[in-house]
């Protein structure tokens, strides 16, 4: 274990970027299984490189930047991801409606009939069926 602590010391390790890179490489790993492409082989190779690469590197701020620039670009998807995982928990219990006005996510209780919803954001009224 020493000689693993010895042989990382200023190099980069693992972060966010190299999470999604393994995790595309075993989504890939098995769509190649399941499709018999043989050739996919070479794009699964060439990400674990790109992989160990990134995780061996000394060049700590340009893998820095890369996972930072790779979480610019993830983080929309993410939140949209988690909010969709939340609608799904919620979809016996709530509805979700858009205020017609300022297009604002509302949530509101199953069942109570037509309701008169009033936005939080730009206080516009409507009526919906819940």
């Amino acid at each position: 274990m020493d000689f693993l602590r010895r042989f990382m010391a200023g190099r980069y390790g693992s972060d966010q970027l190299n999470k999604a890179l393994l995790l595309l490489g075993i989504i890939l790993i098995v769509v190649e299984w399941i499709t018999r492409w043989q050739w996919m082989g070479v794009f699964i190779l060439a990400l674990l490189i790109l992989c160990y690469f990134r995780m061996f590197s000394r060049n700590i701020q340009a893998r820095y930047a890369e996972n930072q620039w790779f979480l610019r670009k993830w983080g929309p998807i993410s939140v949209r991801l988690h909010n969709m995982k939340l609608r799904f928990q919620d979809r016996k219990t709530h509805r979700y409606y858009k205020c017609p006005q300022c297009k604002q996510r509302l949530r509101v209780p199953r069942g109570r009939g037509k309701i008169n919803i009033t936005c939080p954001h730009c206080h516009h009224q409507f009526i919906r069926k819940s």
